[in-house]
């Protein structure tokens, strides 16, 4: 599998994941929409595991430097 999320892009992600998951955990989100949250919580931490985004293969995108 192409890797195509760069090293930046990958700590937001992170740090996102912690943040919406801390946000769901002590009930500032609840509901069905802290449930979406949840979810997008995890396939960012996931996609920013793996250093590879669907939507970016999709696209065409990359986030990664070129080794030259």
């Amino acid at each position: 599998m192409k890797t195509n999320v760069g090293s930046a892009d990958r700590i937001v992600r992170v740090i996102l994941a912690v943040i919406i998951a801390a946000l769901y955990f002590t009930n500032v989100i609840t509901g069905t929409l802290g449930t979406i949250f949840l979810i997008l919580a995890f396939i960012l931490l996931i996609t920013s595991l793996f250093s590879t985004c669907p939507i970016y293969m999709a696209t065409g995108l990359s986030t990664r430097k070129k080794k030259e």
